[in-house]
């Protein structure tokens, strides 16, 4: 027996949001525009994440009926491409390039993780390799500018660093948004265990790194603080260097 059809999944249209027109060429004119709709969906997810964002929730916020919202998205995969898109389109791209590539990405990376952490949400969009807007592709020339002067670098291998980067300044932000998190009585345990194991001698070299790390916060700060500030240019900016020196 079939089950029901999920009335917030898409209808399986191969085209994406950004090959279809945001109003039809039948019909009367639309109450709403898409920009309302991402406005609406990227409030929800700030305020409760992205679990709370739904065609019911955002129709309820624009004081509509869900089934109209059918006339601008074909389903919440169009919803959460518009919401990711528009977020991205907050990064600053009008940054002059100053010609080295470790210090642009770094300064990009910086603007980058801004928006991460004013919305967090973006950390619980699933991963798509290809899932990118018209603003996503903005940022991707940018980058790849920014990568022009490294020599011997090919096209496959610019767009790996520029991946790279993305999954360092996501995980750097998830690191620096649950630090700011006041620590439950399972991560207190932890760095209590982390603290006895550092004292029995067993483990001399992780003793001597949490020891190195102590002034920066709990548990060995350094794995904690990687996400913020100079500490995370500084972590983003030895990784490029490793990436994009040259092979011998």
């Amino acid at each position: 027996m079939a089950g029901k059809r999920d009335p917030e999944a898409d209808t399986g249209d191969a085209a994406l949001v950004w090959e279809r027109p945001e109003r039809g060429a039948r019909g009367p004119a639309p109450e709403r525009s898409r920009e309302q709709l991402t406005e609406a969906a990227i409030g929800l997810a700030d305020a409760g994440g992205l679990v709370a964002v739904s065609l019911r929730q955002v129709a309820r916020e624009l004081g509509t009926g869900p089934a109209s919202l059918y006339r601008y998205v074909a389903g919440r995969d169009d919803l959460v491409d518009l919401m990711v898109d528009a977020a991205t389109g907050e990064i600053d791209l009008e940054v002059a390039l100053t010609g080295d590539p470790v210090a642009d990405l770094v300064a990009l990376a910086v603007r980058t993780q801004e928006v991460h952490l004013r919305h967090s949400w973006l950390l619980e969009v699933a991963p798509e390799a290809l899932r990118v807007g018209p603003r996503g592709l903005d940022y991707l020339e940018f980058a790849l500018r920014a990568l022009e002067p490294v020599e011997g670098l090919t096209g496959p291998g610019k767009l790996e660093t520029v991946a790279v980067l993305n999954a360092l300044v996501a995980m750097l932000s998830g690191v620096e948004l649950r630090a700011r998190r006041s620590p439950t009585g399972r991560q207190a345990a932890q760095v209590a265990y982390l603290g006895a194991v550092a004292q029995r001698g067993t483990h001399p070299l992780l003793a001597r790194a949490l020891a190195a790390g102590a002034a920066d916060g709990p548990a060995g700060g350094a794995a904690h603080t990687a996400g913020t500030g100079a500490r995370f240019a500084g972590v983003v900016r030895r990784v490029l260097t490793g990436l994009l020196a040259p092979e011998r």
